[in-house]
């Protein structure tokens, strides 16, 4: 268990650290990694509707749940193992939010686009994830719920989205529903432990998939090399939920 926990982090600590150098290189004007720092002196900013930038902005609400949860089991549980790991995942996807929410600020996109429905960047080799075939009737709802709450009219809710599917009353694929936040607020010692790691077992699932849609579709290589430290970490992290779960007398859910 400690290997497995100790190689996720190593490889969330090295994505981090290859994204920075990345994003310090293309803000310079040496985007094409050559060292000539020459042949071109800024790199080309995402598009609105990019893989890219839809990336950066739904993960950055995926990762905000889970320091959310994270935070709510620290107070709900005295066992050492799962307040560490929660305390880590918190640490991990906060500081993680606040690089893709950077990157959003050095292209120049805004962090929350009216009328995009959650996810509308994936499956799609034009990086638009058939955006303007699904606005929601001009409603100027984004549905980026900080707490994962319904969007309006739970229009998303069930739907397909880029091969993982949202369960109703969710914003995106694995993110807990306002119910089952409230329910973790609620319980206390073991309790919160086991739907603390069940809920965090599917909120990494849909982060996965999100994280694997980047490493194929994202252009921007910093991008791409955090999605797919982002992948390789949450996986060691679910097989370390699922023997924390075992150790407890309970498994993942579904």
């Amino acid at each position: 268990m400690t290997r497995t926990y100790w190689a996720a982090g190593t490889a969330v600590l090295l994505a981090l650290l290859f994204a920075v150098a990345a994003t310090v290189a293309s803000a310079s004007g040496d985007g094409d990694g050559d060292g000539d720092g020459g042949s071109r002196t800024t790199a080309r900013a995402p598009g609105l509707y990019s893989a890219d930038a839809g990336f950066a902005r739904d993960m950055a609400v995926h990762h905000q749940q889970a320091v959310e949860m994270s935070f709510i089991v620290r107070d709900r549980t005295q066992d050492e193992p799962v307040r560490g790991l929660a305390y880590d995942i918190a640490n991990t996807q906060a500081n993680q939010r606040g690089m893709l929410l950077g990157w959003l600020d050095l292209w120049g996109l805004p962090k929350v686009v009216a009328g995009e429905p959650p996810m509308s960047w994936m499956g799609s080799a034009d990086g638009h994830g058939g955006h303007a075939g699904h606005a929601m009737g001009g409603s100027g709802m984004s549905g980026h719920d900080m707490a994962g709450h319904d969007m309006a009219g739970g229009d998303m809710a069930g739907h397909d989205m880029g091969g993982a599917a949202a369960k109703p009353g969710a914003l995106m694929p694995g993110m807990a529903t306002k119910e089952e936040l409230a329910q973790l607020g609620a319980a206390e010692g073991r309790d919160a432990e086991v739907l603390y790691l069940q809920l965090m077992t599917d909120h990494h699932k849909g982060g996965v998939a999100m994280a694997q849609g980047c490493a194929k579709e994202c252009e921007t290589p910093a991008e791409r090399a955090l999605a797919r430290g982002m992948v390789e970490a949450q996986q060691s992290e679910l097989a370390l939920m699922a023997d924390m779960l075992k150790q407890r007398g309970a498994a993942p859910r579904g």
